[in-house]
């Protein structure tokens, strides 16, 4: 079932987002930032635990981005990634927002959904707050995607 996040799913978004991030998938994320952020969460959850999770997280009145898609491994290949980005796409279009990116290592998976790549230089500059803080800048190798809605 897929909802909004609450405050005491942090714990359980921060486990299945950090492993990803250790497996050198994805940026981990701190405590402090999955709290002050949580408002941008969905997760799937079943039986009472987190199985998977996603972020909408608006940048400018007219961009946003998904960000911390992740699935626990033994949920992979049931649809849980494409059913929270179908939900961070409505949300986005709910909000009015225009154009939806994303940064990821596996962009053929975002291509799916129509998204498409484009050079990173023609992102807001905004975008680059969390890049300078990651192990990986300024040698990254994440690909910039970009649907509009």
């Amino acid at each position: 079932m897929i909802r909004k996040a609450k405050v005491t799913d942090v714990g359980e978004i921060q486990k299945l987002i950090n492993y990803y991030a250790e497996q050198k998938e994805m940026l981990p994320r701190s405590l402090n930032e999955l709290y002050e952020n949580i408002q941008d969460f969905f997760v799937d959850e079943k039986n009472g635990k987190i199985i998977a999770c996603a972020a909408l997280h608006v940048v400018w009145e007219d961009l946003a981005e998904i960000k911390s898609l992740a699935v626990k491994l033994e949920y992979k290949k049931h649809g849980l990634g494409a059913k929270l980005v179908k939900k961070c796409l409505q949300q986005a279009k709910s909000l009015r927002v225009k154009k939806v990116f994303v940064l990821t290592f596996k962009p053929q998976y975002f291509k799916q959904f129509g998204f498409k790549e484009l050079s990173r230089e023609k992102l807001p500059h905004k975008i680059w707050s969390e890049c300078i803080r990651c192990h990986l800048f300024p040698d990254c190798k994440e690909i910039a995607l970009l649907i509009n809605l």
